[in-house]
């Protein structure tokens, strides 16, 4: 058993709009649940791990935040689009007057509830990096996904360390490891208002009680138990290689990293705070990679080393901050979160088999899952002659 678990692939994934996104190193799958109680899967294959430059230790971790932001982000214009077909065919089933029409969300605020989500999601239990899947491209959402991060970590936190230090005559430079430390402080307090007044939004809320059905279903798997919702609904919905954890360790790092920055650098002293704070600013975003990389392999370090013991204490500010973007799912959800995990590890198991898996099902009439296959329901996809043993005694 302990060599059966030592072969498994190592498993990433992220809560969308009523669904799971799961990825391994050669496959990806979502599985979003439909209005009727249907589940639609997307399933296809990527290249098994990145190449070249992206190994290496610091750089794989860039590597793997574009993937991941490319990856969520495909995953949710995917259950966006299922959404709005299930609004559509809801306002058309009202009638002419659509008395009992649901109210349809503006498409930027839908973009907008998307992005938002993927930027406390994204890195989630996150997988090695490598090459994804071609997605339909969006030049709205693919500025959205960059420039919020950077908004909500870089330049709110800083604008308002400014104001606090202007408001209270504290005569601080914009380089001061002070200035630093009240910028982190900043920093984090807007990041968990983010995440909390997220929570009270019904669809949100509703996408972490998936965001804890992902980590119940990988916490499952990573135990070597078999993938049922039995042994998945008895896992807790805190994971070490969450991306809210990350996005907490991102802030309490950059308060070394740019109070290093500022130290290195002469004096920025234009005669205008306003013009001071813009400067440092600008100097910050070229250091944002080397940022991200650290702080992804100090992630690793601790989820691979620190989950047992004195220093799981570590891991607390982390899990503490999961405490909000991760909910108690009911059994329907982790029906869609093991159903998309399922339907990784087919693909994932047959191309390790060096096509083995693929031909026998073949020969005994059965096809792997194609794209957009709809199940009436998760019963029926787990009696899927291409899915039934996928990974059932979970190694």
């Amino acid at each position: 058993m302990e060599a059966a678990r030592a072969s498994r692939p190592y498993i990433g994934g992220q809560a969308v709009l009523e669904g799971v996104m799961m990825r391994a190193p050669t496959s990806f799958a979502v599985v979003v649940r439909s209005a009727d109680g249907s589940l639609l899967v997307r399933e296809r294959s990527m290249q098994s791990e990145a190449t070249g430059l992206a190994r290496l230790p610091l750089l794989r971790g860039v590597a793997s935040l574009v993937e991941s932001l490319r990856l969520g982000r495909e995953a949710l214009n995917f259950s966006v689009e299922q959404l709005e077909r299930d609004l559509e065919a809801q306002a058309a089933a009202a009638g002419p007057r659509g008395d009992r029409a649901p109210h349809r969300p503006p498409a930027l605020m839908t973009m907008a509830l998307a992005a938002a989500a993927q930027f406390v999601l994204a890195l989630d239990a996150d997988g090695p990096p490598g090459p994804a899947p071609a997605a339909k491209r969006s030049g709205a959402s693919a500025f959205m996904m960059l420039a919020l991060p950077i908004a909500v970590m870089v330049a709110l936190p800083q604008g308002a360390a400014a104001a606090l230090n202007r408001f209270l005559h504290l005569g601080l430079a914009v380089q001061a490891p002070a200035f630093q430390a009240m910028t982190g402080a900043f920093k984090l307090a807007i990041v968990i208002g983010l995440m909390v007044t997220m929570r009270r939004i019904p669809e949100i809320r509703r996408m972490f009680q998936y965001h804890g059905a992902e980590h119940k279903t990988i916490s499952t798997y990573e135990a070597g138990q078999a993938l049922t919702v039995e042994n998945a609904r008895a896992k807790t919905t805190l994971h070490p290689r969450c991306g809210t954890t990350f996005i907490v360790m991102v802030a309490l790092v950059s308060i070394l990293f740019f109070t290093a920055l500022g130290a290195s650098l002469p004096p920025i002293r234009t005669g205008s705070s306003l013009l001071d704070n813009v400067v440092f600013f600008l100097v910050k975003l070229p250091v944002l990679p080397p940022l991200v990389a650290v702080t992804f392999e100090l992630q690793r370090l601790f989820a691979r080393y620190f989950t047992r013991g004195p220093l799981r204490v570590l891991l607390w500010p982390g899990f503490a901050v999961q405490r909000i973007t991760t909910a108690e799912p009911d059994d329907s959800q982790l029906e869609v979160a093991l159903a998309s995990l399922r339907a990784t590890l087919f693909r994932q198991e047959a191309m390790r088999d060096g096509g083995i898996a693929e031909a026998s099902h073949a020969a005994a009439g059965a096809k792997p899952v194609p794209e957009d296959v709809r199940f009436p329901s998760y019963q029926a996809l787990l009696e899927a002659p291409s899915l039934r043993n996928a990974s059932s005694a979970g190694c």
